[in-house]
Protein backbone atom coordinates (compact mmCIF):
# COMPACT_ATOMS: atom_id res chain seq x y z
CA UNK A 1 0.00 0.00 0.00
CA UNK A 2 1.35 3.42 -0.98
CA UNK A 3 0.53 6.27 1.42
CA UNK A 4 1.09 9.96 0.93
CA UNK A 5 -0.22 13.23 2.31
CA UNK A 6 -1.76 16.12 0.44
CA UNK A 7 -3.45 19.34 1.67
CA UNK A 8 -6.73 17.46 2.15
CA UNK A 9 -5.26 14.64 4.25
CA UNK A 10 -3.77 11.17 3.99
CA UNK A 11 -4.29 9.14 0.80
CA UNK A 12 -3.75 5.37 0.64
CA UNK A 13 -3.56 3.50 -2.66
CA UNK A 14 -3.50 -0.28 -2.75
CA UNK A 15 -1.09 -2.39 -4.75
CA UNK A 16 -4.06 -3.77 -6.71
CA UNK A 17 -4.89 -0.26 -7.94
CA UNK A 18 -1.34 0.27 -9.22
CA UNK A 19 -1.18 -3.23 -10.68
CA UNK A 20 -4.35 -2.73 -12.72
CA UNK A 21 -3.33 0.77 -13.83
CA UNK A 22 0.16 -0.29 -14.92
CA UNK A 23 -0.96 -3.59 -16.46
CA UNK A 24 -3.59 -1.84 -18.61
CA UNK A 25 -1.04 0.71 -19.82
CA UNK A 26 1.52 -1.98 -20.67
CA UNK A 27 -0.85 -4.30 -22.49
CA UNK A 28 -1.96 -1.46 -24.79
CA UNK A 29 1.62 -1.04 -26.06
CA UNK A 30 2.54 -2.43 -29.48
CA UNK A 31 4.57 -5.63 -29.37
CA UNK A 32 3.62 -6.71 -25.85
CA UNK A 33 1.96 -10.11 -25.94
CA UNK A 34 1.31 -10.35 -22.21
CA UNK A 35 2.62 -10.09 -18.70
CA UNK A 36 5.00 -12.71 -17.30
CA UNK A 37 5.10 -14.09 -13.77
CA UNK A 38 7.88 -12.47 -11.78
CA UNK A 39 8.50 -15.23 -9.23
CA UNK A 40 7.25 -18.56 -7.92
CA UNK A 41 4.46 -17.05 -5.86
CA UNK A 42 3.07 -15.43 -9.03
CA UNK A 43 3.27 -18.79 -10.78
CA UNK A 44 1.24 -20.36 -7.96
CA UNK A 45 -1.32 -17.53 -8.14
CA UNK A 46 -1.61 -18.08 -11.88
CA UNK A 47 -2.51 -21.71 -11.26
CA UNK A 48 -5.15 -20.80 -8.67
CA UNK A 49 -6.60 -17.57 -10.11
CA UNK A 50 -6.17 -18.32 -13.79
CA UNK A 51 -3.76 -17.04 -16.40
CA UNK A 52 -4.43 -13.33 -15.88
CA UNK A 53 -4.72 -11.53 -12.57
CA UNK A 54 -4.12 -7.81 -11.96
CA UNK A 55 -0.76 -7.94 -10.20
CA UNK A 56 0.81 -10.46 -12.59
CA UNK A 57 4.22 -9.17 -13.62
CA UNK A 58 3.88 -5.83 -11.81
CA UNK A 59 5.59 -4.70 -8.61
CA UNK A 60 5.27 -1.14 -7.32
CA UNK A 61 7.26 0.11 -4.32
CA UNK A 62 7.82 3.50 -2.74
CA UNK A 63 11.26 5.09 -2.30
CA UNK A 64 11.39 8.48 -0.52
CA UNK A 65 8.00 9.55 -1.82
CA UNK A 66 8.68 8.38 -5.38
CA UNK A 67 7.47 5.20 -7.06
CA UNK A 68 9.68 2.41 -8.38
CA UNK A 69 7.93 0.10 -10.84
CA UNK A 70 9.18 -3.32 -11.91
CA UNK A 71 7.56 -5.01 -14.92
CA UNK A 72 7.94 -8.51 -16.34
CA UNK A 73 6.63 -8.83 -19.89
CA UNK A 74 6.41 -11.16 -22.87
CA UNK A 75 7.08 -9.63 -26.29
CA UNK A 76 6.17 -10.68 -29.82
CA UNK A 77 8.95 -12.23 -31.90
CA UNK A 78 10.53 -9.90 -34.46
CA UNK A 79 9.87 -6.55 -32.82
CA UNK A 80 12.50 -4.08 -31.67
CA UNK A 81 12.83 -4.69 -27.93
CA UNK A 82 14.52 -1.35 -27.22
CA UNK A 83 11.67 0.53 -28.91
CA UNK A 84 9.06 -1.47 -26.99
CA UNK A 85 10.79 -0.79 -23.66
CA UNK A 86 11.02 2.96 -24.42
CA UNK A 87 7.33 3.02 -25.35
CA UNK A 88 6.35 1.15 -22.18
CA UNK A 89 8.36 3.40 -19.87
CA UNK A 90 6.89 6.57 -21.39
CA UNK A 91 3.32 5.26 -21.34
CA UNK A 92 3.48 3.84 -17.81
CA UNK A 93 5.15 6.96 -16.40
CA UNK A 94 2.47 9.17 -17.96
CA UNK A 95 -0.44 6.93 -16.87
CA UNK A 96 0.73 6.67 -13.25
CA UNK A 97 1.72 10.32 -12.82
CA UNK A 98 -1.49 11.52 -14.47
CA UNK A 99 -3.76 9.25 -12.40
CA UNK A 100 -2.06 9.66 -9.02
CA UNK A 101 -0.01 12.85 -9.06
CA UNK A 102 2.98 10.89 -7.69
CA UNK A 103 6.41 11.02 -9.31
CA UNK A 104 7.85 7.85 -10.82
CA UNK A 105 11.56 7.56 -10.05
CA UNK A 106 12.36 4.44 -12.06
CA UNK A 107 10.69 1.83 -14.28
CA UNK A 108 12.51 -1.48 -14.71
CA UNK A 109 11.25 -3.53 -17.64
CA UNK A 110 12.31 -7.18 -17.75
CA UNK A 111 11.64 -9.08 -20.97
CA UNK A 112 11.10 -12.63 -19.72
CA UNK A 113 9.83 -14.34 -22.86
CA UNK A 114 9.58 -13.93 -26.61
CA UNK A 115 6.38 -15.35 -28.10
CA UNK A 116 6.45 -16.45 -31.72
Amino acid sequence: MIKFYNPLGKVCMTNDFFAELVSAAVQNCYGVSGMATKNRSDSAKALVLGADFPEKGVRVTEDDGHLVIELHIKVTYGVNIAAIVRSITHKVRYAVEDATGLNVRRIDVCVDDIVG
